[in-house]
């Protein structure tokens, strides 16, 4: 069992490497523990199968599904882009939070180039962006949402 999910966050590692240039995020997303949770029980039979002994590190997991492609089962194809495109989403929100939150930062938090602050104070600026979430800007909270901050 645990060589499944370790070769699942593997999987899910390789997805993540594809996320650096998407838009904005704009629906729902899932993270990391969720993507793990639905790729093991999606995908683990077919990892089990047709990946026993591909190689964990260079994307060995997905390099494996893919060349297995026609013998991969439905659902684990299906799954296997919804939790590609879901984490993508919340990547990109992540990314997208500091702009989209920079009026409702400076407005309400008090700070005046939220995407250069540091972490300690990324941390202020979320904890004050959620207190202040009747008064924060649909975007900047659906991008909060998205991005899996609260």
């Amino acid at each position: 069992m645990y060589r499944l999910k370790f070769l699942l966050a593997a999987a899910v590692a390789a997805f993540v490497g594809f996320a650096a240039a998407s838009p904005p995020a704009a629906a729902q997303t899932v993270g990391y523990a969720d993507a793990i949770k639905i790729l093991a029980q999606s995908c683990g039979q077919d990892i089990n199968t047709y990946c026993k002994t591909a190689n964990i590190g260079n994307f060995g997991i997905q390099k494996c599904l893919e060349s297995n492609a026609s013998k991969i089962s439905a659902t684990c194809k299906a799954d296997y882009v919804r939790v590609y495109e879901l984490l993508q989403k919340r990547h990109a929100a992540q990314e997208a939070v500091p702009q989209l939150c920079a009026r409702d930062a400076q407005q309400l938090c008090g700070l005046n180039t939220p995407g250069s602050v540091g972490f300690q104070k990324k941390g202020s600026l979320f904890k004050c962006l959620l207190k202040a979430e009747p008064s924060v800007g649909n975007r900047c909270n659906q991008a909060i949402t998205d991005a899996g901050y609260r």
